[in-house]
């Protein structure tokens, strides 16, 4: 019996140790809490700004593999149509 009671006991600690582990990592790290309001509101336009540029070059780098994927097709066709006449 004290053996069934020390085994269970034992999985009630580690149990219990496992299902707090969460918090205490919470408690020991302040820094997510804090980083909001530390945050300054002013920076907040240019990162706008900087976000928008961001996407300006990404739209060009759209439209450049779009650009690129298309000639790429063209020559695939002038090719194609090249080779039949060749045949012949």
């Amino acid at each position: 019996m004290n053996t069934r009671f020390a085994k269970l006991t034992l999985a009630t600690l580690i149990s219990a140790s496992l299902g707090l582990s969460p918090l205490g990592v919470m408690a020991a790290d302040p820094a997510p809490a804090s980083a909001p309001a530390a945050a300054p509101s002013t920076p907040a336009p240019a990162a706008q700004a900087d976000k928008a540029a961001k996407k300006t070059t990404a739209k060009s780098k759209k439209d450049k593999k779009a650009e690129k994927k298309a000639k790429k097709q063209s020559k695939k066709k002038a090719k194609a149509a090249q080779q039949p006449a060749a045949a012949q």
